[in-house]
């Protein structure tokens, strides 16, 4: 690499991304309150949010505040297969000001332990 070339830092590629045209401070307001409602969703069977059991891959919030979610189960013959992405869809459209909710279900990549947060280990014993 030649000593002409520029390299890009984080700013550089901030400048980069296109300007969102929800303000940052609702940005970050809903960006909070759908945390919130993803943590009042519970699998079932286990007795932690799915949020903190890493089943939420991706929350893209667009320029219409609709919300697309990439999300998982902790094993694809999960018995809420069918139901889960329902439950978390309407628990994000709680959310005053989120337009349409879509969640994609995905096993690419399979759900792990290791994506639980350290708060689903200490709910789970599995320090």
């Amino acid at each position: 690499m030649s000593d002409d070339m520029n390299t890009l830092d984080e700013n550089t590629l901030a400048d980069l991304a296109p300007p969102s045209a929800i303000p940052q401070e609702e940005l970050d307001r809903l960006s909070d309150d759908i945390v919130t409602a993803l943590k009042s969703v519970y699998d079932p069977e286990i007795p932690v949010d799915i949020y903190e059991l890493g089943l939420i891959y991706k929350v893209d919030v667009s320029d219409d505040r609709d919300v697309t979610i990439d999300m998982t189960l902790t094993a694809p013959g999960c018995p809420v297969a069918g139901t889960m992405p329902e439950m978390v869809a309407d628990a994000v459209r709680s959310v005053e000001g989120v337009g349409d909710v879509k969640v994609n279900m995905t096993f690419d990549p399979p759900w792990d332990p290791s994506r639980m947060s350290d708060e689903a280990r200490v709910a789970l014993n599995m320090y």
